[in-house]
C-alpha cells in the first residue's frame, strides 16, 4: 500500500518506519529542515514544504495514495491536508492534541476517516488507523505477547456464540468486549458475538493466527501470514 505522511516529528517518523518495515511505500511531507534531513538520512522520500498545500500533496503522490496521515502538531495543517486527501479518494487520518480531544473530536470526527491522539496511542495506533481493517495491534507487551483488537465478521466461526461459549487457545485471553458502535467493557458471559462486535485479546504470537481464524474468519494461510506481519490486517 502507498501512504503519504504529513510531518516528520516523533509520531510521523515512527509511523513511517513501522509502515515501511511492513513493506508499504511511504512519502513524507515536512517543512522543518532538521526534520527533513533526519527523515532523508533514514531513507525516506521527503517533499519539503507545507503539507496543507495541494501542489505539494500532488508531488508526494496523493492521487495514488491509499491513505494520508496528517500527523503534525498543527491542527489547521492536519485538517486542510485531510480535506485535500479526501478529495483525491485517500483514507484520511487526522492527529489532534490530547488537550483538544473532546471539542475537536466532536467538531471534526465526521469530516475525516479517523481522529487519533498520538499522546495516548503512539505510532502503532497511527499505523492501525492508516491501514484500517478488522484487526488492530494495540501494544507489544513483551517479545512474544501482543494486545490486539479484532472485529467479528460474518465469516468468523464464533459468530453467534456467547462469550461463555468462546474457547480461545490457552495462550490467549479476552481483555475487553464492545458491541458494534458501543464502548469497550469487561464482557458478560451471556453477551453474543455478532458481526461488527470487537474483542480485545492478549495473545502469544504463536497462537495469534489461530485467534484470527476464530474471530475474523481468515483462512489458515492468510491468518498465519498476517500474524507474522505483526497482527494487523
Amino acid at each position: 500500500m502507498r501512504f503519504v505522511i504529513i510531518g516528520a516529528g516523533r509520531v510521523g517518523l515512527r509511523t513511517a518506519r513501522v509502515l515501511r518495515e511492513e513493506g508499504h511505500e511511504v512519502t513524507i511531507i515536512e517543512r522543518d529542515e532538521t526534520k527533513v534531513k533526519r527523515a532523508r538520512e533514514q531513507g525516506f522520500s521527503v517533499v519539503v514544504g507545507d503539507g496543507s498545500r495541494e501542489d505539494l500533496l500532488a508531488e508526494a503522490g496523493i492521487a495514488e495514495a491509499d491513505a494520508l496521515g496528517a500527523l503534525t502538531g498543527d491542527l489547521n495543517v492536519n485538517f486542510t491536508a485531510c480535506m485535500i486527501g479526501d478529495h483525491y479518494g485517500a483514507r484520511t487520518i487526522m492527529r489532534i492534541d490530547e488537550a483538544y480531544r473532546e471539542g475537536i473530536y466532536r467538531k471534526y470526527a465526521h469530516e475525516v476517516d479517523e481522529v487519533i491522539y498520538p499522546e495516548r496511542l503512539g505510532a502503532i495506533g497511527a499505523k492501525n488507523a492508516l491501514l484500517g481493517g478488522t484487526i488492530r495491534a494495540i501494544a507489544d507487551i513483551a517479545q512474544n505477547l501482543q494486545v490486539v483488537e479484532l472485529t467479528i465478521t460474518n465469516s468468523a466461526p464464533v459468530n453467534g456464540y456467547t462469550i461463555s461459549e468462546l474457547h480461545l487457545p490457552a495462550d490467549a485471553t479476552v481483555l475487553a468486549f464492545g458491541k458494534r458502535g458501543q464502548p469497550l467493557e469487561i464482557p458478560s458471559e451471556d453477551l453474543s458475538l455478532e458481526d461488527g462486535d470487537r474483542l480485545v485479546v492478549l495473545a502469544d504470537f504463536e497462537v495469534l493466527s489461530d485467534v484470527r481464524q476464530l474471530l475474523v474468519g481468515e483462512n489458515p494461510d492468510l491468518a498465519a501470514a498476517n500474524a507474522d506481519a505483526g497482527g494487523v490486517n
